[in-house]
């Protein structure tokens, strides 16, 4: 309610404060406090670092950041409930990705959305920003075009390429069933299972569930 001579400029709450300025950070591993720890780290003693990885391209995986670190790659165009709102409204998702792959696994998630819809250009994007990450997580990409994504980088890449909508979805499914018929006492194939829709999500269900042997 209106209160006499008094004039709302802005309102926020605890979830806005809570992503003012972002969820995540980037963070030196290794210590920077000396002339010997900025040599090494960065010039000249990095450059014999780089010229083993130009001679022995695995050993970037031993070297840099890649072997434990993700891509977290969106087009905006199917965020949660909301829709199709773009790759900047698609970053405080992305950013909270991030932060739950380093919470729970240790592992180092970078969000990357991208402006753009076109098939073509989001494959050669990630083709090129791959020689960076151990592995890439698709999100939030509607359908059918996630999965022509999904499908051709993981036939053109050499990491793994993970489909959150599809394949993550499908595994707590199965999960929650399996637990489920734990406790009635029933088999997978003894139990008729209705699944509704068949996007990202309920096409990857299935798929997993018949796996299973339903």
């Amino acid at each position: 309610n209106a209160l006499e001579g008094v004039r709302v400029l802005k309102m926020s709450d605890s979830t806005f404060l809570l992503h003012l300025g972002g969820k995540i950070e980037v963070n030196a591993k290794v210590p920077l406090k000396t002339r010997r720890d900025l040599s090494r780290a960065y010039t000249p003693g990095v450059a014999r670092v780089c010229l083993a990885i130009a001679e022995k391209p695995e050993d970037a995986r031993r070297l840099t950041i890649k072997r434990n670190t993700v891509a977290v790659v969106t087009d905006g165009t199917a965020v949660l409930g909301l829709g199709d709102i773009g790759p900047a409204a698609a970053l405080p998702v992305m950013e909270g990705k991030a932060a739950l792959f380093k919470q729970f696994a240790n592992v180092d998630a970078w969000p990357v959305c991208l402006d753009t819809k076109d098939t073509e250009e989001i494959i050669s994007i990630v083709k090129a920003l791959a020689p960076v990450y151990g592995g890439v997580n698709l999100e939030d990409i509607s359908a059918p075009r996630c999965f022509e994504i999904e499908a051709r980088l993981r036939e053109e890449l050499d990491i793994p390429v993970f489909h959150d909508d599809q394949h993550g979805t499908a595994i707590v499914v199965l999960a929650a069933l399996l637990n489920a018929l734990k406790v009635v006492d029933k088999k997978m194939e003894d139990v008729r299972i209705v699944v509704s829709g068949v996007g990202a999500a309920g096409s990857a269900i299935i798929k997993l569930l018949k796996a299973q042997g339903a």
